[in-house]
């Protein structure tokens, strides 16, 4: 049997606002998506990693741990949100409304003498 028969190359990619890791890996033909972690190190290396509560997928498409994985693949395990998505967005819409009303507004302080 030749060296890395029934094996598979895959990616798993995990990324922190100030680290990401994108690391390739061999894993048996038919192995896990959670093999495929597990065999990267990558829990190691981000020890916040917990596959009970992170989701993951493939290719961007939430998957289960169990999932079997192709040749090519990349394992991506993503962070848990730290707010709802709509929440944030109106209230840093609701923040800007604020600084447009009041950015033209003069003050009679403001008025050069002789203009």
């Amino acid at each position: 049997m030749e060296k890395g028969a029934g094996r598979i190359k895959v990616e798993v990619a995990y990324a922190r606002a100030d680290q990401q890791a994108l690391l390739e890996v061999q894993v048996a033909a038919g192995a896990t998506v959670r093999e495929a972690i597990e065999a990267s190190g990558v829990l190691a290396r981000f020890p916040e990693i917990d596959l009970a509560r992170n989701k993951v997928g493939v290719f961007g498409k939430i998957t289960p741990l169990d999932a079997h994985l192709r040749a090519g693949d990349r394992v991506e395990i993503y962070r848990p949100l730290i707010g709802d998505p709509k929440e944030i967005r109106k209230l840093r819409a609701a923040e800007g409304k604020k600084v447009k009303r009041g950015a033209g507004a003069a003050t009679e302080g403001d008025a050069q003498p002789g203009l």
